[in-house]
């Protein structure tokens, strides 16, 4: 009688990684959909449109006259950091009159990137306020674009205001590498503050 020969190396079954939503935020024109495309291992998704001639009275494209076309919705993509970490990217639009979008993406982001262009700071003050007021955990990125002069980390802090925890990194929206950094900055930013709201320091 013949029998079949069992294996017996069991295979571990392989754990599901954890996905992390994460917000990508910013003025109109600083580099968000740059940045999601630059390290999106899928094909991101865009909702952008161009721009209109009904639409410039309220498009501030002062400093970004070259930009065509802006983002109505959200952009989508994806960046797996590590075998059992992924990470689920939202970019939000810029403008005022798509900030009612916001509450709905924001919902359940485990922290956010708000991109700033020094030509522009005051443009990521909103977006800066919107998580200072939600207590989501976020850090600022300085899109160093070209001709543009360039400032160290700690002024543009002060010129923020931002409280000593929150970082702030030099980057280019363009490179692959650049824009992973930040996003691992980021997610280590919000993992240490997720510790100390577990475990808050004595008073």
């Amino acid at each position: 009688m013949a029998f079949a020969r069992s294996d017996s190396r069991r295979t571990t079954p392989t754990a599901e990684p954890v996905a992390l939503k994460l917000l990508v935020a910013g003025g109109f024109g600083v580099g968000k959909t740059t940045l999601v495309g630059a390290v999106s291992e899928i094909r991101p998704l865009r909702t952008e449109e161009a721009l209109s001639e009904v639409g410039r009275p309220v498009d501030d494209t002062e400093g970004v006259e070259s930009k065509t076309t802006t983002t109505v919705a959200m952009d989508f993509g994806r960046i797996t950091l590590k075998d059992d970490l992924v990470l689920y990217l939202f970019g939000t639009p810029g403008q005022d009159r798509f900030w009612f979008l916001w509450d709905e993406l924001a919902q359940g982001a485990l922290c956010a990137v708000v991109l700033a262009d020094t030509r522009r700071l005051e443009d990521c003050f909103a977006a800066v306020d919107y998580f200072e007021r939600r207590g989501i955990p976020f850090a600022v990125a300085v899109n160093c674009f070209d001709g543009a002069r360039l400032h160290d980390p700690e002024s543009v802090r002060e010129a923020l205001d931002l409280d000593s925890g929150v970082p702030v990194v030099l980057c280019d929206a363009r490179e692959r590498e650049s824009a992973k950094n930040v996003l691992i900055t980021v997610v280590e930013h919000a993992a240490k503050v997720a510790e100390s709201r577990r475990h808050p320091a004595a008073t």
